[in-house]
């Protein structure tokens, strides 16, 4: 962790003083301090300082007061309270007001260097956030990744230092976490954010066409290839290629693809020419490579080249906090999508999603804002837009709860959840879904336009 941070140590006990003073600044820190509240106002109004470390009980100024008076000054200062133990009530009103932790007296040194340790932590990860916020907000056309836990404040902070390397990353993580924005997020806060970003995913493609969909192929190298066609690495060159579910690269591919890594260059299928290229390689799974290693489906020199960073993606039961913020972010979009003016989600709507497990993640809680969108006909969304599932109701449908919405609104709701279901396994093809649901494609966009769903958001 870095070290280059500010401390002020303020106690009106000069031999307290100088002893924290002492020993932080052999742990690295740099130290001021101070002998009473108001000579720690006056330094952290004249000086940079990045955590307050002060007594509660001092007599001109006590340690409350100076809590107060620093954030009214920059909110951002942290400030540890210390006192003695029979003041733990006090110390724990100051922490409602703002402090980020309290240490008892008389200090134990150690625990105070931990407790000072992992609130500058803290401050770096939250300051490395912000800044990773910052560079997607500016290079993105999205509005950039959605949080407020501290579980993805961790992932954002190994994402940021990723960012600033051309090391290739591996991001896992469940179905649904965002894996493919946090690459988007890597690519675009690093120096290639200017080049090309091309995505692929395995799962999606037969093993005959993986070879030809990242290398490319020459006119007549195989039946159907009836022209020269550049691959996804070929396509990618000077930015990044992110490889979604990494995992189900079939054997014979992994060879090449480690080729590719080592010697930075390929040849189409059924070329003979070595083609030189500059390509960052982002790659992404949804299971574990280190149990596919050890069933032999997937080459362990490739995983290790592979895993160089590694970025955990949390599912969204691990990171609640971000529900209502994700939310809010989902409603305001679709409702700019299909025209009408929803301001919210109820009290009791909110508590449902809250208490729900997603096993879906982020895409799984996008998709129900969707749908409750599309069939609300209040500004409001309640209970009742929400899946039978999230209510604790019975969905079969021989058992539908009539008391949910008339005829109309039910059989809305139905194909709106099998129009939605069909675009997603369709990939946002729309011929495709038209067959999924055995209805016309000219059918299928009369139901898209009825409900509002947009047929472009389900493209890759």
């Amino acid at each position: 962790m870095k070290v280059d941070y500010r401390i002020l140590v303020v106690d009106d006990e000069a031999a307290q003083r100088e002893t924290l003073t002492g020993f932080l600044q052999k742990k690295g820190y740099h130290i001021q301090d101070a002998a009473s509240g108001r000579e720690a106002i006056e330094a952290v109004t004249s000086g940079q300082i990045d955590l307050v470390l002060t007594d509660l009980r001092m007599p001109d100024m006590d340690g409350a007061a100076v809590l107060k008076g620093v954030k009214e000054i920059n909110p951002e200062i942290d400030v540890i309270i210390m006192t003695a133990y029979g003041s733990v009530e006090s110390a724990t009103e100051a922490m409602k007001s703002g402090a980020v932790d309290f240490i008892g007296k008389p200090i134990d040194l150690e625990q105070l260097h931990w407790v000072v340790a992992k609130t500058l932590e803290r401050k770096q990860l939250v300051s490395e956030n912000r800044r990773l916020r910052e560079l997607v907000a500016e290079k993105l056309s999205f509005g950039g990744i959605i949080s407020a836990s501290p579980a993805m404040d961790e992932v954002l902070s190994v994402a940021l230092r990723a960012a600033a390397s051309r090391a290739t990353v591996l991001i896992v993580g469940e179905s649904g976490t965002g894996k493919e924005l946090v690459a988007k997020a890597i690519h675009y806060a690093g120096d290639r954010g200017d080049k090309p970003f091309v995505a692929i995913n395995m799962a999606a493609l037969s093993d005959n066409l993986v070879e030809s969909e990242l290398f490319g192929h020459e006119k007549g190298a195989f039946t159907g290839a009836d022209k020269f066609r550049k691959g996804r690495f070929e396509l990618a060159d000077g930015g990044t290629l992110f490889i979604d579910e990494v995992g189900e690269i079939p054997l014979s591919t992994q060879v090449k693809l480690l080729r590719v890594l080592q010697e930075q260059e390929f040849e189409r299928v059924g070329g003979s020419q070595p083609i030189k290229l500059d390509v960052r390689l982002i790659t992404a799974t949804n299971r574990s490579l280190e149990d596919a290693v050890r069933e032999g489906t997937f080459r362990q020199d490739l995983y290790y080249r592979l895993n160089v960073v590694k970025v955990e993606l949390p599912p969204l039961r691990r990171r609640r906090e971000d529900i209502p913020l994700l939310t809010d972010h989902f409603v305001r979009r679709f409702s700019l999508m299909t025209g009408k003016s929803i301001t919210g989600v109820s009290k009791e709507a909110m508590d449902l999603l809250m208490k729900y497990s997603f096993p879906g993640n982020v895409r799984e809680l996008e998709n129900i804002i969707e749908r409750a969108v599309v069939l609300s006909r209040d500004t409001l969304l309640s209970t009742a837009d929400l899946p039978v599932l999230l209510r604790g109701e019975r969905s079969d449908t021989s058992c539908t709860d009539i008391s949910a919405g008339g005829f109309e609104e039910q059989v809305a709701r139905f194909e709106t959840d099998l129009l939605l279901q069909a675009m997603k396994s369709a990939g946002g093809v729309q011929t495709r879904a038209a067959e999924l649901l055995h209805m016309s494609e000219r059918h299928l966009r009369y139901k898209l336009k009825k409900y509002g769903i947009q047929a472009n958001r389900f493209k890759a």
